[in-house]
């Protein structure tokens, strides 16, 4: 079983090296690396597929499968709307403008490569429920199922309510502050950890399931300490109505008050 494990994190890892590399191409003819948050969400549908058709596909897998999918589709369609009507995010652009000379291979290695292998490692539960032994309905899928039904709402709801706020205001500087933006500093980003975790609570109880943990872990991680908030947040220091707004209101975990 471990050895069957470790061949399919390597098979797996080939075929993410080669959609990599061809999202790579992609933002080189585009002009733009935030593509790649296109290709993230893909990504999972992908090996989704792949493991469904080639492994197994018992109620605990196909719940997996399901989940994830629904998840990537959704964050798949609202970045590639929300990339159509702006130019490059400021993220990527400013890597651009940092790396001057080394941009190219900059570009390969840390956003396409090291994205493949951040999307293999938190693809953990996706493997570990196509190679396990078939499990029957367990309380472990409704509560898990529910966390990340609680997650995809935060979510989505989150990232609607931030897309109409950006098309209504008449100020840049003007801070998103209703809605769930009232809870917390980034209610999508939660909902995020919050699925994440669920889908690891779904693989629990399946042989190896515990090792899925890698999962919830290095996204919690991700977005709580590089690519999510601080860089985000980096963008609005000075900003006064921010830093007001951060005072009174959590980065991530919601605080509901009256």
């Amino acid at each position: 079983m471990v050895e069957r494990m470790i061949s399919l994190y390597l098979n797996l890892g080939l075929l993410l090296l080669g959609y990599a590399s061809l999202w790579f191409v992609i933002s080189l003819i585009l002009k733009r690396n935030d593509v790649a948050d296109i290709a993230w969400g893909l990504g999972y549908i992908g090996l989704c597929v792949y493991n469904c058709f080639n492994f197994s596909q018992h109620v605990t897998a196909l719940v997996v499968y399901g989940l994830v999918s629904l998840w990537g589709l959704r964050l798949t369609v609202y970045i590639a709307i929300r990339n159509a009507r702006k130019t490059e995010d400021f993220r990527y652009r400013q890597w651009r403008e940092e790396w001057g000379s080394t941009f190219y291979w900059r570009s390969f290695l840390q956003v396409y490569v090291l994205q493949a292998f951040f999307l293999l490692i938190i693809s953990s539960p996706i493997i570990m429920a196509s190679m396990s032994t078939p499990l029957g309905w367990h309380w472990a899928t409704a509560v898990g199922g529910a966390l990340w039904l609680a997650g995809f709402y935060w979510q989505a709801v989150g990232d609607y309510q931030l897309s109409r706020f950006l098309k209504q205001r008449k100020d840049k500087t003007e801070i998103m502050q209703t809605g769930l933006w009232r809870y917390s500093r980034h209610p999508n980003y939660f909902g995020e950890i919050l699925m994440w975790w669920g889908i690891f609570i779904v693989v629990l109880p399946l042989q190896y399931g515990i090792y899925a943990i890698a999962s919830p872990l290095l996204i919690t991680w991700l977005l709580t300490s590089v690519s999510g908030v601080p860089m985000l947040e980096k963008k609005y220091k000075g900003n006064e109505a921010f830093e007001i707004y951060k005072q009174r209101t959590p980065a991530l975990l919601p605080r509901f008050r009256r």
